[in-house]
């Protein structure tokens, strides 16, 4: 009694070793197609990606320094011409 009583219990075991196995194997399968699914969708809605973020921002702050820099020198180049004379 006491052999089958243990092989019953290493029966058992494999089984659920094997289950386990499977149910990791699914949880992959389930990973993959879900993944594929959201990348299908932010194409479709046409989200840009993470580099392409930090390109334009980067792009966009030097302009903006850029544009800081010129309108400095510009009211420094008004600050030195003389005011038109008044009509009147």
């Amino acid at each position: 009694m006491t052999q089958t009583t243990g092989r019953i219990f290493d029966d058992f075991a494999k089984l659920m070793n094997d289950a386990a196995g499977v149910a990791t194997g699914v949880r992959r399968e389930a990973e993959g197609v879900m993944r594929a699914q959201a990348e299908r969708i932010l194409r479709e809605l046409d989200v840009v990606t993470r580099e392409e973020f930090e390109t334009v921002k980067e792009l966009a702050a030097a302009a903006r320094e850029e544009n800081e820099r010129l309108s400095a020198r510009l009211a420094a180049l008004e600050a030195t011409i003389d005011p038109p004379d008044s009509l009147g």
